[in-house]
């Protein structure tokens, strides 16, 4: 198997670093972006405790029963606040529903005017008032990580340190904690249902707070599965389709899936925490003038991320 590049860095080296280590920082995550996609960050500002919480809420949401997890499911919203149930989700080009439910967080918008029909409100659960408190705060904290990890980024593009902020501050973040559940009898189901169908995020960059195990895998240049083991207190980030499409593939969108466990630990639980960080949807994705010349020709269509982001909810099963 041909070495992959994913780097383990320190964000701190980046916002709190010498003139050196923020550049070898951008150097750093500019060349694992370029080559695989993906890297893992460490001192991301999210403490071990607030982790161990965050897993404790999630898990006590998802073994609701499912009348009162019904209860936040928005089919309107198409997946995009509250809960969603078994067998809605599929990756792009699959025919058979994740083997998962999942809960998503919004924005919370702050000092701007805006539509409810943009942002709906995020609903509370009644039944779980920490969970409400500490995923607004895992969000927000995920959030504040990823705008710092832009500003590397349009560095290492050579554009303005805060490139990305006009289009992120109040942007159409998410989380999603996602629940994939156990499996009684795996004889009970289609032969290609697993966890996560292959697919590439829709987003600018992924924060993942590392799952409760293992089974991530990334797609190499070489058309090779390559499990990812972050260690327990680090995040894992990667690239989306969006910051692949603005920087005309220079930046790549990586391949991934999540696999089932062993036949033997099918009737266990799997947990993660993605936080996709999207712009406001009136950003447009058209490729930087920089990223396109005669070895590297204009491969996209221009588009903006709101019509980016209707087309892939389309085609992965949340909107009809």
């Amino acid at each position: 198997m041909a070495l992959v590049n994913i780097p383990r860095l320190d964000l701190q080296h980046y916002t709190e670093g010498t003139a050196e280590q923020r550049q070898q920082f951008v150097q750093d995550i500019g060349k694992a972006f370029n080559e695989t996609g993906f890297v893992t960050i460490a001192n991301h500002g999210l403490s071990n405790e607030l982790i161990d919480e965050l897993y404790q809420v999630v898990k006590a949401f998802f073994e609701q029963p499912s009348d009162i997890k019904g209860k936040y499911e928005y089919p309107e919203l198409a997946g995009q606040r509250g809960y969603t149930s078994k067998g809605k989700e599929k990756a792009k080009d699959s025919k058979t529903p994740d083997l998962k439910e999942f809960w998503q967080r919004g924005q919370t918008i702050v000092g701007e005017e805006y539509s409810k029909a943009d942002f709906p409100d995020n609903p509370q659960v009644e039944e779980l008032p920490r969970f409400n408190e500490v995923t607004a705060e895992i969000y927000k904290k995920l959030e504040d990580a990823g705008r710092n990890l832009l500003k590397a980024i349009a560095t290492y593009l050579n554009l303005p340190e805060d490139y990305f902020e006009q289009y992120v501050i109040n942007g159409n973040s998410i989380l999603r904690a996602i629940h994939y559940f156990p499996i009684e009898n795996p004889d009970s189901i289609p032969a290609d249902a697993v966890r996560a169908g292959a697919h590439e995020d829709i987003n600018l960059i992924t924060l993942l707070i590392g799952a409760s195990a293992d089974g991530l895998e990334v797609l190499t240049k070489d058309g090779e599965w390559f499990a990812i083991k972050a260690k327990g207190e680090d995040i894992v980030v990667n690239v989306g389709d969006m910051l692949q499409r603005l920087t005309n593939n220079k930046l790549k969108s990586t391949t991934h899936r999540v696999v089932n466990p062993p036949r033997e630990l099918m009737k266990t639980s799997r947990y993660s925490v993605p936080f996709f960080l999207h712009p406001k949807s009136s950003m447009s994705l058209a490729s930087l003038e920089s990223c396109i010349d005669a070895e590297h020709p204009k491969a996209y269509e221009d588009y903006t991320a709101g019509e980016y982001l209707d087309e892939r909810l389309r085609e992965i099963g949340l909107k009809m």
